[in-house]
């Protein structure tokens, strides 16, 4: 496992899975939890594999609701 260069954190209470940002991350790390619904009744994004992120933030630019930020690691 790759060390993480960014660390993606998912508000899901704002997420309404659209699945934007599953379609913009090139490290395809993004997918939506069909496991679970939010409060709101959609199915919440979440993080697959954090160790592959390259923290480019294209899920967060992407995100209608800004539910998503990207912190870069060190």
């Amino acid at each position: 496992m790759a060390r993480a260069k960014g660390n993606v954190i998912i508000d899901e209470f704002y997420c309404k899975g659209c699945e934007l940002c599953v379609s913009v991350c090139p490290k395809d790390i993004l997918a939506l939890d069909e496991t679970r619904l939010n409060i709101s009744g959609y199915n919440p994004c979440m993080v697959t594999d954090m160790g592959e992120c390259i923290a480019c933030a294209n899920c967060a630019k992407m995100c209608p609701e800004a539910a998503i930020t990207v912190e870069k690691c060190n």
